[in-house]
């Protein structure tokens, strides 16, 4: 039976939930992490949203066996896919994701908001709900392709696609961009270099560790010992979890 002292389970698809994870470990210093990348499976952003649904019960199936007591789904499409349904499923505290397009639209200056994410975020009613509330200057991007070069580490590649991709904008018009994929906060040095110093980069991180602190004191589930962090992947953990560790240490 899980407790206070159980650790909470985090995962994405991949690497790019290590970026949701060192926000998580900055905000609950006393918390012990179990981390999941279903690398096995990556990515879920161009995948039909049935199968993304199996992988993520495969997930969960796995970070109930080890007794977590909460879960964080570091994924914007894992969470607009599953979140809902597992809340309806299951008792524990189920904190997921959400592309920052309120804090990007409550800044706005008139400008444009571009919103970078994974072609299934963008599609599902999820965001689409979230666009009709804050959407107005805001321009979706679907970016199929950047989260595997986040995976590979191939920030060069990042970088000429970012470029390509703003090449239809001009920057003196943009307000915000606004990092609707986990994977893609792992770019934000990147993208502080090709853009005008005026542009907000914003991502959904901060809200989703704050709203986690939140549910777990509601819920007397803070811990006030631990601080321990465990990695896990389906994937090849020889080449996989090194990379995490260097990703969570940039994190």
């Amino acid at each position: 039976m899980a407790g206070r002292y159980s650790p909470i389970g985090v995962f994405d698809s991949g690497v790019g939930g290590i970026s949701v994870l060192g926000e998580l470990t900055r905000t609950l210093p006393r918390e012990d992490f179990l981390y999941f990348g279903d690398n096995l499976h990556a990515p879920y952003g161009t995948k039909p949203e049935e199968e993304v649904l199996g992988y993520v019960r495969g997930v969960m199936e796995h970070l109930l066996s080890r007794d977590v007591k909460a879960v964080v789904i570091a994924c914007n499409t894992a969470t607009s896919v599953a979140a809902a349904t597992l809340r309806a499923e299951l008792a524990l505290p189920i904190i997921g994701m959400e592309p920052a397009l309120k804090p990007a639209a409550e800044q706005r200056k008139g400008g444009q908001i571009l919103v970078l994410a994974t072609p299934m975020t963008l599609r599902l009613p999820k965001f689409q709900a979230l666009y009709q509330r804050y959407g107005e200057g805001a321009i979706p991007l679907p970016c199929p392709g950047l989260m595997e070069l986040v995976e590979t580490q191939a920030f060069d590649q990042a970088r000429r696609y970012l470029q390509e991709l703003f090449l239809a904008y001009d920057p003196a018009r943009v307000d915000a961009i606004v990092l609707g994929c986990t994977h893609y906060v792992f770019l934000r040095p990147i993208l502080r270099e090709i853009l005008p110093p005026h542009v907000l980069i914003l991502d959904g991180n901060a809200g989703t560790a704050r709203q986690l602190a939140r549910v777990l004191k509601q819920r007397d589930l803070l811990s006030d010992q631990g601080g321990s962090v465990t990695l896990e992947t389906s994937g090849d953990s020889s080449l996989i979890l090194p990379l995490m560790e260097s990703l969570l240490a940039r994190a």
